[in-house]
C-alpha cells in the first residue's frame, strides 16, 4: 500500500483528533508533520498523527510550511486559519478553509444531495428528517451520559417529555420551512428552561452579544459544532450553500442545519454547567470535545448526511 493510501486508511467519520494550535510553527520533518513551540531554553517538537486527524485550526501566531501542507493534503486533513481560541465570530474574523485538491474525490453524495434539493417538497422533508434526528440524538446522549445524569438530567422528567412530545407533534403538522424554524425556536426555549431549572442556574436570557459566561460558552460551543458540520460536508463533497432549512441565501446555511443534530444534546447542557462552575473557555472547549468524542458526534453527522444524500440507494465502496 503506497503512502497516499496509507494516509487515507481511516475514514474521517472515525478519526479521533481535531487540533487547535497557536503560537507555533507547523512543519514536515523526517516524513512526519510536527508543530514547533519555542520555550525559554529549547524548542519543543510535537508530532501530529495526520492519518487520524480530521481538522487542524491555526490560531494566533502560527505559520505552516509548504511541505507540511502537502502531507496534510495527502492525508485529507482540513486546515483552517482562525482567531484566538478557535472561535472566529468572537474574534471578529472569518475562518478560511484550505481543502486538498484532487480530481478523484467521489461525487456520489453531492449528486445524491442535488437529486432532491431542487424539489421544494423533498427539501422540506430533508429538513424535517434532520430535526427528528436531532431529538433522537439528544435522547440517546442524555439517556447514557453519566455526567449529565449526575447533574440531574433525566429523560423521564415530565416537563422535558412534554416539550419533546409537543415538538414531535408540531414537526408532524409543519407544512413549510417557516414552521420548522418556529418549532425549532420553541424547542430551544423549552430546553433552556429545563436546563436552567435542573442545575439551578438562575436567571438567563439568550443574547449572542452578551459577555456573561453562559452566552459566551453557547457561542463558543456552537462554533465547535459548526466545525464538525463543515468537516462532514467538506469530506462528502457537499457545498455549504445547499441548505434544507436555514435558507437558500446564506452561503454556510447547510453547516447550521447539520450542526443542529448535536448542539442541543451536548453544547446546551455543558455551556450552562461550565458557566455555573465558573470554568474557563479552555475547560469548556475540552469538555465539549470530550463529549463529541464519547458520543460519536462526527460519526452521527456523517451517517445522517449520507442517509439523506443516498435516499435509499446502496452506498458505493468509496474511500473518503
Amino acid at each position: 500500500m503506497d503512502q497516499l493510501t496509507d494516509l487515507k486508511a481511516i475514514l474521517h467519520s472515525h478519526r479521533a483528533n481535531l487540533y487547535y494550535l497557536e503560537h507555533c510553527r507547523v512543519m514536515q520533518k523526517d516524513g512526519r508533520v510536527l508543530y514547533l513551540t519555542e520555550a525559554t531554553k529549547q524548542n519543543l517538537y510535537y508530532n501530529i498523527p495526520i492519518a487520524n486527524t480530521t481538522v487542524i485550526l491555526l490560531g494566533t501566531g502560527t505559520s505552516i510550511t509548504q511541505a507540511a501542507m502537502r502531507m496534510l493534503a495527502q492525508a485529507g486533513v482540513l486546515v483552517g486559519f482562525c482567531g484566538g481560541g478557535g472561535t472566529p465570530l468572537l474574534m471578529a474574523t472569518e475562518i478560511e478553509w484550505m481543502t486538498p485538491q484532487s480530481e478523484y474525490r467521489p461525487t456520489q453524495y453531492l449528486q445524491g444531495w442535488l437529486s432532491f434539493w431542487f424539489d421544494e417538497k423533498e427539501r422540506f422533508a430533508a429538513g424535517v428528517h434532520i430535526q427528528q434526528a436531532r431529538i433522537e440524538y439528544l435522547q440517546m446522549v442524555w439517556s447514557k451520559d453519566r455526567d449529565l445524569k449526575n447533574e440531574g438530567f433525566c429523560l423521564e422528567d415530565s416537563d422535558l417529555q412534554s416539550a419533546l412530545i409537543r415538538y414531535q407533534d408540531r414537526l408532524g403538522a409543519a407544512t413549510k420551512h417557516a414552521d420548522l424554524l418556529l418549532t425549532e425556536a420553541e424547542l430551544t426555549k423549552s430546553l433552556y428552561k429545563y436546563i436552567v431549572n435542573t442545575i439551578d442556574f438562575g436567571d438567563f436570557k439568550r443574547q449572542r452579544e452578551s459577555t456573561d459566561k453562559a452566552n459566551v460558552f453557547l457561542n463558543h460551543g456552537n462554533y465547535l459544532a459548526y466545525g464538525l458540520a463543515a468537516t462532514t460536508l467538506w469530506v462528502l463533497g457537499i457545498p455549504h450553500g445547499f441548505a434544507v432549512m436555514h435558507g437558500k441565501t446564506r452561503r454556510g446555511a447547510l453547516v447550521f442545519d447539520i450542526a443542529d443534530l448535536i448542539k442541543d444534546a451536548i453544547v446546551l447542557p455543558w455551556a450552562f454547567i461550565c458557566a455555573k462552575e465558573n470554568a474557563t473557555e479552555q475547560e469548556f472547549r475540552q469538555q465539549c470535545l470530550l463529549a463529541f468524542t464519547q458520543h460519536k458526534s462526527l460519526e452521527y453527522m456523517f451517517d445522517q448526511v449520507k442517509e439523506l444524500a443516498l435516499l435509499g440507494e446502496p452506498e458505493e465502496d468509496v474511500v473518503l
